[in-house]
């Protein structure tokens, strides 16, 4: 048999081991993935606290009751959603000043709407909901390597603002746990990577 290329044998090995170790490793995530929805399923018996400030919210106030005092909405944002009654629409999250100054702010849900493009009748106040985090728009590739960025803590209102219908109740259960699913796929891009190397070095043999 011929000698195998050095560099390019090296290359792929290395390649493949880092692979595994990226597998392995969303393994590891899967299992404190695991612990961390028993403590999110064992904060929704847990009382009201102070809603918390910046990112990233601490694992024992997600999916706690709070509520927020909405000195000003100083801007809205949309993103997809969906309303208490299961119907799909569009979340209108309000920005709010909620100190002196510019304050640290805070995002509220006010509820949902079919059409994305209107507007909330509502200029702030006091509001009651339940704590999550903001919209997460990290991309698939992101998620893969974990590098999604911290989430600003959120509060979806229990009382939607005129106009909107209340937001579906956040809940752990539509936290998902994709990791076992992309350890999958780092060991079938290793097994991948190993056979299509294999049948190069076989047809260079021929």
């Amino acid at each position: 048999m011929k000698r195998l290329p050095l560099i390019p044998t090296i290359i792929v090995a290395l390649a493949i081991a880092a692979m595994i170790g990226l597998g392995v490793w969303q393994i590891q995530r899967a299992g404190e993935k695991d612990a961390l929805l028993t403590l999110y399923n064992a904060n929704l018996r847990q009382p009201a606290m102070a809603f918390p400030r910046g990112a990233p919210v601490p694992a024992d106030a997600m999916f706690r009751p709070s509520s927020v005092m909405c000195l000003e909405v100083t801007g809205w944002r949309t993103s997809g959603g969906r309303a208490a009654d299961s119907t799909t629409g569009y979340r209108h999250i309000a920005e709010c000043r909620t100190g002196g100054g510019e304050g640290p702010g805070a995002l509220i849900d006010m509820g949902v709407a079919r059409d994305p493009k209107v507007k909330p009748v509502w200029g702030g106040g006091q509001v009651a909901g339940i704590i999550t985090t903001e919209p997460d728009s990290t991309s698939l590739i992101g998620k893969l390597f974990g590098r999604a960025p911290a989430l600003a803590p959120m509060l979806v209102a229990t009382t939607p603002a005129q106009g909107l219908q209340a937001s579906a109740r956040p809940s752990p259960e539509n936290v998902p746990n994709n990791h076992i699913a992309y350890a999958g796929q780092w060991f079938f891009f290793a097994l991948a990577a190993g056979v299509i190397y294999f049948l190069a070095l076989r047809r260079r043999a021929r």
